[in-house]
């Protein structure tokens, strides 16, 4: 399909830059299988789903994954010694092992295989006085390889303190990471360290909102995918067919499984929180809609035409122009009724991206 078809306009003052207080005060688009939308607020949930049907949320959690740094031991230019080492931006993307990571840098001209990035100053830790990593390996588009000077548990700490949360591009431009997004961009269920995103539909729950739809008999599974920074890229080719997926790690357990297959034979819904549980449960899903274990990698791309296996419903925040994200809701709901309802949005005041409102969506019919 034409990647132009899912573009809009967005004002930059529809932009949240913090999450609503409390989260579960969002504001929620529901739009209907038939297209129609009305008004409502994330507490509603409970009162929109019914008895039996099942939540399926991500438990990833988000790393301190932003770090700042600067090039030691060799020389910036010709002015000598005296020139100061270049200033490093690094986002960690995925972890190898115990010491290595793959990174996203800029500018990642200034880098040599080789080359010494000091990342912050002196630790909380006395023993950790400075975090260094070496650059193993540089690939197209920005990407390293680094392998920290130190390893596991120890390497996790010195990471969390000198770690910014990476927020997005459209947030991060506006305001600098602060302690607040240390907890305000973690979901209520994130325990599975992975992701250099947050599954942004959970941010909106809260102990009051799960009792809720616990009490009308709506139960809630855990997944795990970890988002990695493709989720922010736009498509930038003319035609769907010929955008690349990143591909990002999931799981689900075969006790998850077997309860969401118990469910769809009692006659309940699958309501995926996020287009993340969404495309993993999609991935795990038979033909038929049976789920089974599931452990690895998943490139799924979903565009309209897309026939859905497992997923009922979905609870989603308002996604960027011409994202796999928005692909996806269109997919889901209808590429019409996607674009009339975000032009509701839009028109009604609604607050957009991973700190803003939200959408319940049902299968097009």
């Amino acid at each position: 399909m034409r990647t132009d078809l899912f573009d809009f306009t967005l004002p930059a003052n529809r932009i949240a830059l913090r999450p609503a207080a409390p989260r579960d005060s969002a504001r929620l688009l529901v739009v209907s299988g038939q297209g129609e939308f009305e008004d409502r607020t994330v507490r509603d949930l409970p009162a929109l789903l019914r008895p039996g049907d099942a939540l399926v949320v991500n438990d990833t959690k988000v790393l301190p994954a932003s770090l700042h740094g600067r090039r030691i031991g060799r020389q910036s230019g010709a002015g000598g010694s005296g020139d100061r080492e270049p200033a490093i931006a690094a986002t960690l993307t995925k972890r190898l092992d115990g010491s290595r990571w793959n990174a996203l840098v800029r500018p990642a001209k200034r880098l040599a295989v080789g080359d010494i990035v000091r990342f912050g100053g002196e630790g909380e830790v006395c023993f950790l006085e400075q975090l260094d990593a070496t650059v193993e390996a540089k690939g197209p588009g920005g990407e390293v390889t680094f392998a920290f000077a130190f390893h596991g548990p120890v390497l996790d700490q010195a990471l969390c303190e000198r770690g910014e949360m990476p927020l997005p591009p459209y947030i991060a431009g506006r305001r600098p990471p602060d302690e607040r997004d240390r907890t305000d961009y973690q979901t209520m269920f994130a325990r599975e360290d992975g992701s250099v995103a947050a599954p942004t539909a959970g941010l909106h729950f809260t102990e009051d909102l799960v009792a809720a739809l616990r009490a009308r008999g709506i139960n809630l599974h855990r997944v795990t995918l970890h988002v990695g920074p493709g989720t922010f890229l736009p498509v930038k080719t003319d035609d769907t067919s010929e955008h690349h997926m990143h591909a990002e790690w999931g799981s689900v357990s075969a006790q998850t499984a077997a309860a969401l297959n118990a469910t769809r034979r009692a006659g309940g819904r699958i309501v995926a929180v996020g287009s993340t549980s969404l495309r993993l449960i999609e991935s795990a899903a038979a033909e038929d809609g049976t789920l089974t274990e599931f452990a690895g990698d998943t490139a799924l791309f979903i565009t309209p035409g897309y026939r859905f296996r497992a997923v009922d419903a979905m609870l989603t925040n308002f996604h960027l122009p011409r994202s796999t994200l928005f692909m996806l809701v269109c997919a889901f709901s209808g590429l019409d009724a996607m674009r009339c309802g975000y032009d509701h949005a839009i028109g009604a005041g609604y607050r957009f991206y991973s700190y803003g409102d939200a959408c319940l969506l049902f299968r097009a019919a």
